[in-house]
């Protein structure tokens, strides 16, 4: 995560005026529904967009294993993002290996050290695609 509770609350009591534009990237709000809990879990996310889809890469800074929004996602790929003040329910899935030749380099061109993250685990960093749902 970014910085945290402290920058869900920002970016929520704002719209993301403050908090979505970080670090010289940009950033959303993903709510997912903790697989253990069944409770809301949200964390702030640095995200690409391409063909009307929002794009995440879960990537916990090249750690060996996945963030737990991830792992959240897989059990339950329904969510709730927040991009400034709009917020939308999304589908997310796994870009695939076609999808993430050319997805990739969009994130890395939002967020460069996405390359350097693949290089410490052996572990393929996903690219989660999440599709505004209809």
């Amino acid at each position: 995560m970014l910085f945290g509770q402290e920058h869900i609350d920002r970016y929520e009591a704002t719209d993301g005026e403050e908090g979505h534009d970080w670090e010289g990237t940009k950033t959303l709000i993903l709510t997912t529904t903790g697989r253990k809990s069944g409770e809301p879990r949200k964390a702030p996310l640095i995200y690409g967009e391409h063909d009307g889809d929002y794009l995440i890469v879960a990537s916990k800074g090249g750690a060996d294993e996945p963030p737990a929004w991830y792992v959240n996602l897989k059990a339950d790929p329904s969510a709730t993002i927040q991009v400034w003040g709009k917020k939308l329910a999304v589908q997310a899935r796994d870009a695939t290996d076609e999808e993430k030749a050319v997805l990739w380099p969009i994130m890395t061109a939002e967020w460069p050290a996405y390359d350097e993250y693949q290089k410490k685990t052996d572990r393929p960093i996903p690219v989660v695609v999440l599709e505004p749902a209809s």
